[in-house]
């Protein structure tokens, strides 16, 4: 318990007290969290929604996984059934119809049909939000039951994307039965019921919940797959991540997520705790908006781009772990190519591009925004700051304002922040579902309005095109594009660390960088 402040030591009695209280078995995971979730509809992200949703609400099919130098991983090119056993598609690839399997049971006992898969599209069509973002970008333009077990997806045009999306934990497929219970006129979704009470077919249900306390998930006693080797688990919340280390040392809880760098470092040398790691798929990068002034004009965004020493950023900010960013898409996602980077740190050229676009000399002061959201903004906008102040001889200065700020500025309709630091990346492993996220000008993490008309198109072409080579090459030139439009300053990938007690094994790596309670168990 060396080097804790008294703050942090207190934060750790009273979780003990708190996981005492619990009544934790041998078959109980503990997982101390920074807060409880504020909500379970995969449609209306809260704080640590996704963390337990994705334990709840599963889909159709998932990715394949493989064995690779002895670790288990998925593959993000072989999709396989899961809810449904089978599927077929139309010729025209406009239709598909997939077979669910009979007898998959909620935890209210209560069967799976083509309606509950229907009432859950239809919920995300409604609310216009995460779900619906999916099924656009996959072409989604219906969905209707044809028998009990069969529901069909009617695509306005083919789709590359269309089946890797749909091993998402969202659009849901809910039990309506349950959730059609507490339905009201004003309420068609359920939606204030969602914020604290589920109903999948998933391996976990929501059993009780305390905000700010702890929240208690059960194994699905009906679980198709079988059942968990963890019957219970225990989120619990421990605001202080010194006091979650401590905790996860002492062994009183067996899982703490996503540690910053500094605590992965210091948990990487106690022999008390493992520390999985896998390449990031999130770019820690730096957004330059087109509409502002000086951003407006390519060579400076280029020139930023040279101005930056992403090996050094990389040691002062991750302590090395990262990958260095050379595409927007990232190197776990098929397709990523590094073929087309160029910005190798060259302050020479970064101020021969900042001479021809007439900045040299300047004393406009620029400022770069960082918010809390994620922990590495702060200092990469230090970072970034101080080097281009070094290299390029600006005015540049790190701003910090809310989270809540950055994320009402940065959303679709506003996109008006002009320089920033943010993190965003693909939860489908696929390069034109990765492109039109961060760069399509429709994409809903393209936070800082950058269009391009060719690049729109090359996405656009890729997203109906179902040869592989031609999608590839499509994305090839886009990525090419993207590099030259220069709409980022590429940072790196941060890299995704778990930390856990030595003796649980089974951990996978998902995209949207969250464990799956059904893999774990304790040897």
């Amino acid at each position: 318990m060396k080097n804790l402040s008294k703050a942090a030591l207190l934060s750790g009695v009273m979780a003990g007290a708190l996981f005492a209280a619990g009544a934790a078995t041998a078959n109980t995971l503990v997982i101390a969290e920074a807060q409880t979730p504020e909500g379970f509809d995969g449609d209306a992200l809260r704080p640590r929604t996704q963390h337990v949703v994705v334990q709840i609400y599963e889909n159709l099919v998932r990715y394949a996984r493989v064995e690779v130098d002895g670790v288990t991983v998925l593959d993000p090119d072989n999709v396989e059934p899961h809810l449904a056993e089978s599927w077929t598609v139309s010729d025209d690839g406009k239709t598909w119809v997939f077979k669910l399997r009979e007898g998959v049971l909620s935890p209210f006992g209560n069967e799976l049909t083509a309606d509950d898969v229907v009432w859950g599209w239809e919920k995300s069509f409604a609310q216009g939000r995460t779900g619906n973002f999916i099924a656009n970008v996959a072409n989604v333009a219906g969905v209707r039951a044809l028998s009990e077990y069969e529901v069909e997806f009617t695509l306005s045009a083919p789709s590359s994307i269309f089946l890797q999306a749909l091993t998402l934990y969202i659009p849901g497929i809910y039990d309506t039965t349950e959730v059609k219970k507490h339905v009201t006129e004003d309420d068609p979704w359920a939606l204030r019921w969602m914020e604290s009470n589920t109903a999948g077919f998933g391996a976990y249900h929501l059993q009780t919940l305390r905000p700010s306390e702890r929240a208690v998930f059960v194994a699905n006693p009906n679980y198709f797959l079988g059942q968990p080797y963890f019957t219970e688990v225990q989120f619990v919340e421990v605001p202080s991540e010194a006091a979650r280390a401590t905790l996860l040392k002492a062994g009183q809880v067996q899982w703490i997520d996503r540690p910053s760098i500094q605590m992965t470092l210091d948990l990487q040398a106690d022999p008390n705790v493992k520390v999985e790691r896998f390449s990031g798929r999130s770019m820690a990068a730096v957004r330059m908006n087109p509409k502002c002034e000086p951003f407006d004009d390519v060579r400076v965004r280029q020139a930023f781009n040279y101005a930056i020493d992403k090996e050094a950023l990389n040691e002062a900010v991750f302590a090395g772990t990262a990958d260095i960013a050379k595409s927007v898409v990232p190197p776990a996602v098929g397709g990523h190519t590094e073929e087309h980077f160029i910005y190798d740190f060259d302050p020479e050229r970064a101020r021969e591009l900042i001479a021809e676009a007439g900045l040299e000399g300047s004393t406009q002061t620029i400022e770069i925004m960082y918010a809390d959201i994620f922990w590495h903004q702060e200092p990469v906008a230090i970072q970034v700051a101080g080097q281009l102040r070094e290299n390029l001889g600006l005015d540049v200065r790190p701003r910090r304002i809310t989270g809540s700020e950055m994320r009402a500025a940065t959303a679709p309709a506003e996109q008006t922040l002009c320089f920033f630091t943010f993190e965003d990346g693909p939860i489908v492993l696929d390069p034109v579902y990765t492109m039109f996220l961060l760069s399509h000008s429709t994409g809903v993490s393209n936070r800082a309005g950058f269009r391009n008309e060719e690049l729109d198109a090359l996405i656009d072409a890729a997203r109906v095109e179902l040869d592989l080579d031609t999608r590839l090459a499509l994305m090839d030139e886009a990525q090419r594009i993207w590099i030259e439009q220069a709409p980022w300053i590429l940072t790196a990938y941060p890299a995704t660390f778990e930390a856990m007690t030595p003796n649980i094994s089974g951990w996978i790596w998902h995209p949207d960088e969250h464990e799956r309670w059904f893999d774990l168990r304790a040897d």
